[in-house]
């Protein structure tokens, strides 16, 4: 189980899914565990996880929705 100031992100039960037909070796990974949410490289799966509460995940989707992290 990872401590996390947010709360324990429990590893053992994350199904971990990346977007549909993503097939690349370093495709982002999410998975959602209680109140929690996930984020990780699927070219490192033993590596760091980042963790989300729902508001966080939340706002950051609106963010990419919005074209908040567009390189443009």
């Amino acid at each position: 189980m990872a401590q996390h100031p947010k709360g324990d992100f429990d590893l053992s039960r994350a199904v971990w899914q990346r977007a549909e037909g993503d097939t690349s070796e370093g495709a982002v990974e999410i998975a959602f565990v209680d109140d929690l949410i996930g984020m990780r490289n699927s070219a490192e799966p033993e590596g760091p996880v980042l963790v989300f509460t729902q508001a966080e995940w939340d706002a950051f989707v609106a963010g990419a929705q919005d074209g908040e992290f567009d390189l443009d």
